[in-house]
């Protein structure tokens, strides 16, 4: 059970158990006062070490699995006050090319004022038996580096921005992350997944971003415009889309969010095109725009590419008679028009046939000797199809061979190999995934 109350802990890093270098997910063993064993500390932190002395801000918890742990929510690293915690911290891995053995050769000679002698005069670590120029500019760039990473968190938590978003922060834009915010925090919702718009907002009004800047209103209008795009919306008109921002970004001086998205469209951040019979422009985001238009285009270069696969009325009525199924009239033409056309929907209410309809279309297809590929949106549809079917049914995804972050392995390039594509449950496919 997890307490309200946010509580603190110091301690010393002595092992790290996980850590996930994309997100900044870690788990660590610490030494802390008060506890005789190690206390097991989870959550975002920015690349910890062995050794590291840490005031963390956080909840316990208690997992079913692992017993109780700390669950961070703030992260603070100080640096290490003993002799033994500055060989340790510097034996770690903090630094490349110092080890655990040079650690110790350092430590022997500058004592406690090892860090000291790093931070102002570390060209003085040439006094130190088997340490080279090399080696020491190492140190430098290392040290350099760890100490970056610091001031960012701290920048960036002095504004109430969490652990979990300043990790994701600093992976995005490394040491430019505090020149980047203090400029236009929006980019964060253009650039990190994660980050919203209300988040960065959050961020920008500690900051003291005036409500009508530009950056904040252009933000905003993408922000309505992707809340629109879930509700099934490729595209909004202007009217819509400024009432809607202009409510959710509070603002009563419309004028100001036309200017913001006058300057928009010059710039390209969205598209307008046109609506037939209508005085309003469909105003897109760029990727709806070209996933719609894209879909349109392949659908008709499909429609007008000519098939070498041929199945004829004899192969649908053999197929209609040789079961003991009784296909009606509806039925045998949605087959016939099916095994016909180089694209076609087949729509109907629940028990109106559409499943018997697939199983007679894909069993013509069979017939003519076509090779078959079966999808559907989500995992259990296409479990769903492959008992119905009794053939391999896959997800969309795992059958264009989607790997993040690189994308669908199958495309234009590398297109699928079969005769005829059955993808069921077509209405839960958005116009992005139907584009790819």
């Amino acid at each position: 059970m997890a307490g309200d109350m946010v509580e603190n802990l110091r301690c010393v890093v002595e092992r790290i158990t996980y850590q996930n270098e994309t997100n900044g997910y870690a788990i660590i063993k610490c030494c802390a006062k008060g506890f005789n064993d190690l206390v097991t500390v989870v959550g975002n932190m920015p690349k910890p070490h062995v050794g590291a002395v840490l005031n963390l801000g956080g909840k316990w918890i208690v997992d079913t699995k692992y017993g109780r742990q700390f669950a961070v929510e703030s992260y603070e690293e100080t640096l290490p006050a003993t002799v033994f915690g500055i060989e340790k911290y510097l034996g770690s891995g903090l630094v490349k090319g110092i080890g655990p053995k040079f650690a110790n050769k350092i430590v022997r000679v500058f004592g406690d004022k090892t860090l000291e002698v790093i931070e102002t005069a570390p060209d003085e670590l040439l006094k130190v038996p088997g340490i080279g120029k090399q080696r020491v500019e190492r140190l430098k760039k290392s040290w350099a580096e760890q100490k970056e990473i610091k001031n960012i968190m701290l920048f960036l938590q002095s504004h109430d921005v969490s652990t979990s978003h300043a990790t994701k922060i600093y992976k995005t834009y490394g040491n430019d992350s505090i020149a980047v915010v203090q400029e236009n925090p929006y980019r964060m919702a253009d650039d990190i997944w994660g980050i919203g718009f209300r988040t960065a907002d959050t961020i920008a009004a500690k900051m003291g971003f005036g409500p009508d800047r530009y950056e904040r209103l252009r933000s905003g209008l993408m922000y309505t415009l992707n809340s629109l795009a879930d509700e099934g919306h490729c595209y909004s008109t202007e009217n819509v889309l400024i009432t809607k921002a202009a409510e959710i970004l509070q603002i009563t001086e419309i004028e100001k969010l036309k200017n913001a998205l006058e300057q928009m469209k010059t710039e390209r951040d969205v598209i307008t095109e046109n609506i037939q019979e209508s005085t309003e422009s469909a105003i897109y985001l760029p990727a709806f725009f070209y996933a719609e238009t894209g879909t349109v285009r392949r659908i008709s270069e499909i429609c007008t590419s000519i098939s070498s696969l041929r199945v004829d009325d004899k192969i649908v009525e053999k197929v209609v008679n040789s079961t003991s199924i009784s296909y009606d009239e509806v039925q045998i033409q949605a087959i016939r028009t099916a095994v016909s056309s180089k694209m076609f929907v087949l729509t109907g209410g629940p028990g109106t046939g559409k499943t018997t309809t697939t199983m007679g279309i894909i069993n013509a297809f069979h017939s003519a000797g076509a090779n078959i590929l079966l999808a559907a949106p989500t995992g259990r549809a296409a479990k769903r199809m492959t008992e119905t079917t009794g053939m391999e049914s896959k997800t969309i995804h795992r059958l264009l061979e989607f790997k993040p972050p690189e994308g669908c392995q199958r495309n234009a390039d590398n297109p699928l190999e079969g005769d005829v594509l059955i993808v069921d449950e077509c209405s839960m496919i958005d116009i992005i995934l139907m584009y790819t």
